[in-house]
C-alpha cells in the first residue's frame, strides 16, 4: 500500500502525467489494466487562471476516474494562487506541482526544471500551495539541472520541509532530457534523506526494469510515464512480476488491434472523427513498435484522417503472422 497524504493507494504503479497524451481515454484505458492513480496532463497556472477552453477540455473526467491527480506548473505566485481558485471547483485527489520539464521554452520562464537551480525558491513556492490546497500536494523533480549540479537531495528536502505529502523524481537531470542512463543513486539518496514517500521514474519500460528501480533505489513506488505508450498491459504486467515472478506474455496481434479500435473509438468520441483520428495517429506508431513488417502500415496510418482509413489499416495489420 502506498499514502499519500490521506490517500490510500493498493498500488503504487502510478500513471504519469504526459504533454498531449494523458487525457481521459488514455487514463480509463489503462485504468482498465490495472493503473489506479492516473494524473492529467500538465496544465500551466496561467491557462488555468485565464480558464481557456482548451484547459477545460484537459480537465474532463468522470466516475471512472478516480482516484485523480492534477499536476499544475508554473513560477509567478499570482497565478499559482489564481490557478488554485480554479481547481476548487473540480473533483481530484492529489495535486502534483511540476519542477521536473526540461523543455527549454518552459525552463526560460523559470518553470519546471528550472526550479531546481533554486531550492529556496521550490520551497517558497510550495509552501505556498500546500497552504492553499485542500488535497495533498506532491512535487515532481529530476536529479538536477545539469551534471554540474545534482542536488536532487536538496531540492527534495526543501520539497519535504513546505509540506509535500509525496515527491517524484525522474532519474535524469535536465541537461539529459530523456536520453542517457538513470542514475539510480540519486533516487536513493533522495529515498535515504526524506520520510515522505518517494517515487521514482526513468526507463520503466518492462516488469524486470521496474523491479531493477525498486530493487537499487528503495523508492516507494514507480511512475510509469512513456513504458505505458501503447502498452496498457504494462501495468498488470508488472504487478504479476513483482508478486511471484510471472511473466505475462506481450499480447498477440488480435488483441492489441482490438484495443487500438477501442482506444480511436474513445478518442472519437472525447474529441469528435477528424481529431480523434488525428490524435490516435502516435499512438498506432506506439501500439506497432517493435512489431515485424509493420512500417507500411504506419506510413499509411499517419496519412489517413477518418475512422474508415483507419479501420482498414488496423485489418491489414490482422493479417500479420502473431507476435
Amino acid at each position: 500500500m502506498l499514502k499519500i497524504g490521506n490517500l490510500k493507494l493498493k498500488s503504487n504503479l502510478i500513471l504519469a502525467p504526459m504533454a498531449g497524451v494523458s487525457d481521459l481515454p488514455f487514463r480509463l484505458l489503462n485504468r482498465r489494466f490495472g493503473c489506479e492513480l492516473g494524473f492529467i496532463e500538465m496544465i500551466n497556472v496561467r491557462s488555468l487562471s485565464y480558464k481557456m477552453r482548451k484547459t477545460k477540455k484537459m480537465l474532463s473526467t468522470g466516475p471512472e476516474d478516480k482516484p485523480l491527480g492534477i499536476q499544475i506548473i508554473g513560477c509567478e505566485e499570482e497565478f499559482i494562487l489564481r490557478a488554485m481558485d480554479v481547481l476548487g471547483s473540480y473533483e481530484y485527489d492529489v495535486l502534483d506541482f511540476n519542477a521536473a520539464c526540461p523543455v527549454k521554452k518552459v525552463a526560460r520562464r523559470g518553470e519546471g526544471a528550472a526550479l531546481l537551480k533554486d531550492p529556496k525558491k521550490l520551497n517558497k513556492l510550495l509552501k505556498l500551495i500546500v497552504k492553499t490546497s485542500s488535497k495533498p500536494v506532491t512535487v515532481k523533480i529530476r536529479t538536477g539541472w545539469d551534471s554540474s549540479s545534482i542536488n536532487a537531495r536538496d531540492s527534495a528536502l526543501a520539497s519535504q520541509d513546505a509540506g509535500a505529502s509525496a515527491l517524484f523524481i525522474h532519474g535524469r537531470n535536465r541537461e539529459q532530457g530523456y536520453s542517457g542512463e538513470v542514475d539510480y543513486g540519486a533516487i536513493k539518496d533522495v529515498k535515504k534523506a526524506l520520510d515522505i514517500p518517494v517515487i521514482g521514474s526513468g526507463d520503466v519500460f518492462s516488469p524486470e526494469l521496474a523491479k531493477k528501480m525498486l530493487d537499487e533505489t528503495g523508492c516507494d513506488g514507480l511512475l510509469l510515464a512513456r513504458g505505458a505508450l501503447g502498452n496498457p498491459w504494462i501495468f498488470e504486467q508488472i504487478k504479476a512480476f513483482l508478486k511471484n515472478k510471472k511473466i505475462i506474455p506481450r499480447p498477440g496481434i488480435d488483441e492489441i488491434a482490438d484495443i487500438m479500435i477501442e482506444h480511436m473509438d474513445s478518442y472519437i468520441d472525447f474529441y469528435d472523427a477528424l481529431h480523434g483520428v488525428m490524435r490516435f495517429h502516435k499512438f498506432f506508431a506506439w501500439y506497432t513498435k517493435g512489431i515485424p513488417s509493420v512500417r507500411p502500415f504506419r506510413e499509411k496510418a499517419f496519412r489517413t484522417r477518418t475512422k474508415e482509413g483507419m479501420l482498414d489499416i488496423i485489418g491489414s495489420f490482422r493479417k500479420l503472422t502473431n507476435v
